[in-house]
């Protein structure tokens, strides 16, 4: 670990870290305070003074306004990204945190850092930033950060006892209408504005036109123009509620921060009654100790889409992990049972959630490699103690053992939020080895609280976690054995897209080269891709008992390179990939952890193209929308030597039958290039080796 820190005094005037003016200015007012009144600095209030912080780069510039409020903007080279934007935090005594403000302390420092990340995109992240620290009269202190990547900042309190938190005032002023991708909460469960499971397409309108009564989950990215692109994030959200963001009607341009507020009363409901809806929230977001630090307010910048697509703004500001031996968390890949709705083809037993479907799966999981299998909904009665006599689990933990396949279990938020001090040391006794907690749909700081615990509870078990209806906010680094979160548009929409006068409603081709750029900054995201039967637009048709996928089969194919899971599933039938061998043995040879990343061409909602390394083999996966594409493939990342390239692509018929694929094995170099063909709503995809 490198870690740097330079006192602020050390810097050079052109540093950019602290203005000269800003200098000059509190040298003039700490003399004549002194000489008319005795006092410091410390005792009065600040009117118009600013701090501006720099990335290492020296692209952005941060600028901090302290007077009768608190505003942060921000430019990057020439862009105005942020015109000055209020933040703030009231408190249930009525004290305002950033109002007439005064300052007691400021220093600055510049950090490089880095930490190993074993379960993520590539082995070791660099945290190199420079760091602004406000402290206040009043004990409480804002923390801002300048990456070459973006910014941040946050709240930390210094007091006694316990905060009641009213509201946090979290702003984004742009300087111009522009275009924005929102994704709007729009399917809340219970009509409870604050639940929802963080599923969302992405409207592609102006600032000016996002609806006013309507709420938007983070990740949101803002077009700036001339290629670049600003993405609100938040991270380390921890005993506070998750960040919305609605349009401010008060200031043309502005996005502003919502937080739900802390639920006193509720009930079970929602879909299959598996939600928790309040049907009572307090006049207060949090409830909280007072010597704390609080969620990062961030904002990634980039200028070609393709940094959104490896960027570690949200790892770099998580809490670093809480687990002292992480080395029984393993990664991998789950047959899943749901998707498929259990179907299997040419086995004398009836299919469904029984005991023998379940062994059919283990033994095609152990014939090709497969870490785990998922137990899904409906094995347990109505506590997770207890399952349907149709299914034996222990027996099931047994035959898997035997043949080297874990299990993993389903269960609601609820029943394991009550039951889990005796289901997690009885199953994990058992030999189970984790579970797919589902249907949170909240981020309040209530529910917040609870995957928390959980989490750690889980930890306390050697058990992993795969979280549905939650998104990710940086605590799969704290607690690294969450290897995965839902959050997403996956598969299973797969099965009930609407099809209105004969047109697809919901495009899942541009929606998956969307969110490589948006969504998964946030974290792993649990696509559940694999669909063996795939449509063209013509074609397809929602068949929940048959599902099939938009876009070919090498575009499914390629998800398994493009997408962040390091806990990944294999969502069709055992029978299709038997059937399908020669795309099982691709999938199956992928890793779901790697240890670099590198993006090779992308633009958002249109293509992505992006190769990952796990240790001397290399992997490629591209993918397109609706739009046939040709592109070029450059090699040379690719270290010496010769390497052997096992190539899927669509094939020449993709277009009218979206199954239809090539196969080729071909040697290359780093000095080779490859002109690929993608189809419409395809894909290309390649395994390579080193030769030695």
């Amino acid at each position: 670990m490198i870690r740097k820190i330079t006192n602020v005094e050390s810097f050079p005037e052109s540093s950019g870290f602290l203005s000269v003016h800003m200098k000059a200015t509190l040298q003039k007012i700490i003399c004549i305070v002194s000489i008319l009144t005795g006092t410091t600095l410390a005792g009065i209030a600040q009117t118009g003074i600013s701090y501006t912080l720099t990335s290492p780069d020296k692209k952005i510039e941060l600028t901090v306004e302290v007077g009768e409020g608190i505003t942060w903007q921000v430019n990057h080279k020439e862009t105005q990204v942020l015109l000055p934007s209020a933040l703030s935090m009231t408190l249930s005594t009525g004290e305002k945190l950033g109002k007439n403000a005064r300052i007691s302390k400021s220093t600055q420092h510049f950090i490089d850092n880095s930490f190993e990340t074993p379960f993520y995109k590539k082995s070791r992240v660099t945290d190199q930033y420079n760091q602004l620290l406000l402290r206040f009269r009043g004990n409480y202190t804002l923390e801002f950060r300048a990456y070459n990547d973006g910014v941040a900042y946050r709240f930390l309190t210094h007091r006694k006892g316990e905060l009641t938190i009213t509201n946090e005032e979290s702003n984004f002023l742009f300087n111009a209408d522009h275009k924005a991708f929102v994704p709007y909460v729009n399917d809340m469960r219970g009509d409870e504005r604050y639940s929802y499971s963080f599923e969302s397409f992405y409207d592609e309108i102006h600032i000016s036109e996002m609806a006013v009564d309507s709420l938007a989950i983070v990740p949101l990215l803002v077009d700036l123009g001339n290629g670049k692109k600003a993405v609100i994030l938040e991270s380390n959200v921890e005993n506070y509620p998750g960040m919305f963001l609605t349009v401010n009607p008060d200031q043309p341009n502005s996005i502003q921060a919502v937080f739900a507020p802390y639920p006193l009363e509720g009930e079970i409901g929602g879909y299959n009654m598996l939600n928790f809806i309040a049907t009572k929230r307090a006049d207060y977001i949090a409830k909280t100790k007072g010597d704390r630090t609080y969620p990062w307010r961030a904002m990634v910048i980039s200028e070609q889409d393709g940094q959104l697509a490896n960027n570690d703004m949200v790892q770099k500001l998580a809490a670093p992990c809480r687990i002292q031996d992480i080395s029984w968390i393993k990664p991998g890949k789950s047959a899943w049972d749901w998707w498929h709705n259990y179907n299997l083809r040419g086995v004398d037993f009836k299919a469904g959630i029984n005991t023998e479907s379940y062994k059919y799966t283990i033994d095609f999981a152990a014939a090709n490699q497969i870490e785990y299998i998922i137990i899904d909904w409906g094995w347990s009665t109505t506590t997770l103690m207890e399952s349907i006599p149709e299914v034996n689990i222990p027996g099931l933990v047994e035959y898997g053992k035997q043949k080297n396949v874990d299990i993993i279990l389903w269960a609601s938020w609820e029943l394991i939020h009550k039951e889990k001090e005796q289901v997690f040391p009885y199953y994990a006794q058992m030999g189970v080895k984790g579970f797919k907690v589902d249907f949170f749909d909240s981020d309040d700081q209530h529910m917040i609280d609870i995957v928390y615990d959980m989490a750690q509870a889980a930890a306390d078990h050697q058990l992993i976690l795969n979280l549905h209806g939650m998104k990710a906010t940086g605590i799969q680094r704290t607690y690294p054995n969450i290897l995965n979160f839902e959050g997403v548009k996956g598969l299973e929409n797969f099965k009930w897209a609407p099809i209105l006068n004969g047109q697809i409603r919901d495009d899942h081709p541009q929606y998956d080269v969307t969110i490589p750029y948006i969504r998964m900054m946030a974290g792993p995201l649990d696509y559940t891709p694999g669909a063996m039967r795939n449509a063209t637009c013509a074609i397809y048709r929602t068949i929940n008992d048959n599902p099939m996928s938009q876009g070919t089969r090498v575009h499914q194919l390629a998800m398994y390179i493009v997408y962040e899971a390091p806990f990944e599933m294999m969502a069709d039938s055992p029978t299709d990939y038997i059937r399908e061998q020669e795309c099982t043995d691709f999938i199956t040879r992928i890793p779901t952890v790697f240890d670099e990343t590198i993006v090779l061409d992308g633009e958002i909602a249109e293509y992505i193209m992006l190769a990952r390394r796990k240790g001397r083999e290399w992997y490629v996966g591209a993918m397109t929308n609706w739009t046939e594409r040709e592109k070029t493939i450059d090699f040379s990342f690719l270290g010496e030597g010769t390497y052997e390239a096992e190539i899927f692509r669509d094939g020449i018929n993709a277009d009218r039958d979206a199954t239809d694929y090539q196969k080729e094995v071909v040697r290359i170099t780093a000095n080779d290039t490859q002109t690929i063909q993608m189809y419409s709503g395809g894909g290309w995809t390649a395994r390579i080796t080193p030769v030695d």
